[in-house]
């Protein structure tokens, strides 16, 4: 893998506005693969996740050095003329426009897609909103809770006589900041074929539908509509969480006939894959055979311990892992082998674990090189480069635009 390497998407300006996950996670992934990302902030406040989180340190978030790495932060109120004519400034140079406003919120400023193209006809507009740009719903107030209910997420999560469940992240922000990033190297690959940009328009229950599997098609041709199932998937057996002696918990997934018979002859129960209940995989999906199969190998792994058991099943080729926290995942070694948990020095926490970059592209890979951004650390030196001289941007800090 390359060292020297400043990232495929160097050459690439991206300008981000907006705050909480959707959109900033999304600039994320471009800032890692190297594209040179210019935040705008409220002046004083900044965006929301400076101060989100479940755990914090001496008041400051610890998920800001995250999605807020290798961006460069400056301050504008946009809610000033002056502020959004630095604004257009600096989009008639740049590359992709990147925001997740209510919509309307650029229209009000005057920056409607026709008056974006007009300053910058090879300018992408990323833009990623509740339920995007149009739509019955579009002009409702969207977070990512509530788009996982309606888009069919929430109703699967849980168990059937319980309360629909979260899946413990805000997940239609990822999934949607994800499509969105898909969306922008789809537009620069057709901008250097027609040298023209265009815009981007992604619903946070976009995202969540797009990645619902089969959950429409099922009930569009059967009827059929999936719900709760706990940790189980029926007709997929076995494949659930099973207790360890040592009070810990592992994940086996051995559905596949020839796994399930490798996993019988572990568990010294070569028998179970002659038993017409449990010799196909048809057979292990029936309700009834489901549950004893189930209960057949936790009798097992609950008499031994969680390491001894993933010895074993690993010999086997049986997939099977324990249930981390994020203690243990920030000490697995093939994480780190991976760089995929990675220290980070930080002025306000001294080193730091985070998550790494992906995808890992082996000659031009993406790295962190910097954790999230003083607010406003680089204004003056945007501004500066974008020809504003000392003394305009004096001024603007003197009324308040910066």
């Amino acid at each position: 893998m390359s060292e020297s390497s400043a990232g495929p998407l160097a050459d690439i300006r991206v300008i981000e506005l907006g705050s909480f996950i959707a959109g900033p996670y999304c600039g994320q992934l471009l800032a890692d693969m190297g594209a040179d990302l210019i935040k705008f902030e409220d002046p004083g406040k900044g965006d929301a996740m400076r101060q989100w989180g479940y755990a914090k340190k001496d008041g400051a978030s610890v998920w800001w050095p995250v999605i807020g790495r290798n961006k460069r932060s400056i301050t504008v109120d946009l809610r000033k003329e002056k502020g959004q004519e630095v604004l257009r400034r600096l989009i008639a140079e740049a590359d992709v426009l990147l925001e997740n406003f209510r919509p309307g919120t650029l229209e009000k400023w005057g920056l409607t897609v026709a008056a974006l193209q007009a300053m910058n006809p090879r300018l992408i507009v990323a833009r990623v909103s509740g339920y995007g740009q149009y739509g019955p719903y579009s002009e409702k107030a969207g977070f990512a809770a509530v788009a996982e209910a309606i888009g069919g997420m929430r109703v699967i999560n849980g168990y059937p006589d319980r309360l629909p469940t979260r899946t413990g992240l805000s997940i239609g922000d990822t999934l949607a900041g994800i499509y969105t990033a898909f969306g922008i190297l789809a537009a620069l690959h057709q901008r250097g074929r027609d040298g023209q940009g265009q815009v981007i328009d992604v619903g946070l229950t976009d995202a969540i539908l797009a990645a619902s599997e089969g959950i429409v098609a099922e009930y569009s041709v059967t009827g059929h509509v999936r719900g709760r199932t706990g940790l189980t998937a029926p007709g997929f057996a076995p494949s659930n969480i099973y207790p360890t002696l040592d009070g810990h918990h592992i994940v086996i997934g051995a559905n596949a006939d020839t796994i399930f018979a490798r996993l019988a002859e572990v568990m010294g129960m070569a028998d179970l894959k002659h038993d017409p209940r449990f010799a196909t995989h048809g057979a292990r999906g029936q309700p009834e055979n489901q549950d004893e199969i189930d209960r057949i190998i936790a009798d097992w792994t609950v008499t031994r311990r969680r390491d001894e058991l993933l010895k074993l099943l690993d010999a086997a080729s049986v997939p099977a892992g324990g249930v981390n926290d994020a203690a243990a995942v920030a000490a697995d070694p093939h994480f780190r082998a991976r760089d995929m948990v990675v220290e980070v020095a930080t002025a306000e926490f001294g080193r730091m674990a985070m998550q790494g970059v992906v995808p890992k592209l082996m000659r031009t890979p993406g790295k962190i090189r910097w954790p999230g951004a003083r607010l406003g650390e680089h204004t003056d030196a945007v501004l500066a480069a974008a020809g504003y001289s000392a003394g305009e941007i004096a001024a603007l800090h003197d009324a308040g635009v910066l």
